[in-house]
C-alpha cells in the first residue's frame, strides 16, 4: 500500500470520526434537551388533567414554632381526641406529583417533580428521593435534577442565594421554601445531605426542609452541589399564586 493511499485512508477515517463526534455532541446537547422539554411538558399536562379530575386534598397549614405554644395540661385533658387523618396515597414510581418553580432561574422556569431519581425519571423532570418527606411535611423533601443535558433544569444552580424562593405546587397547596445558604459542594457518597435533618445545612432539630441536588462540575459528575431551604409559607391553590410567582 502506497504512502499516499495510507494518508488518504487515515484522512477519511478522521473526517468520519469527526462527523460522528459532532453528531453525538448535537444529540447530547440539543436533542436530549428537546426530548426533555417535550417530556416535561407532557408530565405537567398529565398533572393538571389529573388535578382537574381528582382535586388533591389541601394539606393543613404547618404551625409556626413561634406562634404555637404547648397547651396547658388541663386544656389537653378536656380536649376531645381528633380522628387521625388518613394516610395519603403513596407516590407512584416514575410518575409526577408536583411542579417546582424557582424564580431565580427565570419567570418561566417550571419543572415536574416525579417519584424516584432513576436515570429514566430524570430524563423527564426532577426526581424526588424516595423515602424523603413530601412537600410541606416534617422532615426533608429532597429533589435531584440534571445540571446539563435533558433540558439543563439546574444549569443555574450556582446562582442560588440565601432568601431565594423555591415554590412547589402539589395541586392543592403552594409551598414556598427559602434557600438558607449558597450551594454546598460535596461528594456523591455524602448521603447525609438528604437526611431528615440534613448534615451541613446548619439546621438544628426537626423541621420542614427542602434539599436540592445536582452534579458538579457543570459537565461532570465527580461531585455534587447541594442547596438547602426551609418551609416559609403555604397557600391554598384556590387563592391563586403566591407573591413570588405573581410578577
Amino acid at each position: 500500500m502506497s504512502v499516499r493511499l495510507v494518508v488518504r485512508t487515515f484522512s477519511e477515517l478522521c473526517i468520519t470520526v469527526g462527523a460522528l463526534i459532532i453528531l453525538f455532541v448535537v444529540y447530547f446537547l440539543f436533542w436530549t434537551g428537546v426530548k426533555a422539554a417535550d417530556a416535561a411538558e407532557g408530565e405537567i399536562d398529565t398533572l393538571r388533567s389529573q388535578w382537574a379530575r381528582e382535586p388533591v386534598a389541601a394539606a393543613p397549614s404547618p404551625p409556626s414554632p413561634s406562634r404555637s405554644p404547648s397547651p396547658s395540661p388541663s386544656a389537653s385533658a378536656s380536649a376531645e381526641p381528633s380522628a387521625p387523618a388518613p394516610d395519603p396515597s403513596p407516590y407512584r414510581d416514575g410518575k409526577p406529583f408536583a411542579t417546582m418553580h424557582i424564580p431565580r432561574f427565570g419567570s418561566g422556569w417550571e419543572w415536574p417533580v416525579l417519584e424516584n431519581t432513576e436515570v429514566r425519571t430524570l430524563q423527564k423532570g426532577l426526581g424526588h428521593y424516595s423515602g424523603t418527606a413530601r412537600p410541606g411535611d416534617m422532615g426533608n423533601f429532597a429533589v435531584a435534577g440534571h445540571r446539563r443535558t435533558y433540558g439543563d433544569p439546574f444549569k443555574d444552580f450556582p446562582k442560588l442565594r440565601p432568601g431565594d424562593a423555591v415554590v412547589v405546587n402539589d395541586g392543592a397547596t403552594w409551598f414556598t421554601y427559602r434557600i438558607v445558604k449558597e450551594p454546598h459542594r460535596t461528594v456523591p457518597t455524602d448521603t447525609a445531605v438528604v437526611d431528615p435533618v440534613p448534615r451541613g445545612s446548619g439546621f438544628e432539630g426537626a423541621g420542614r426542609y427542602l434539599t436540592l441536588t445536582t452534579c458538579e462540575p457543570e459537565w461532570g459528575s465527580s461531585h455534587r452541589l447541594i442547596a438547602w431551604a426551609h418551609l416559609d409559607a403555604t397557600r391554598p391553590v384556590s387563592e391563586g399564586k403566591p407573591p413570588e410567582l405573581a410578577g
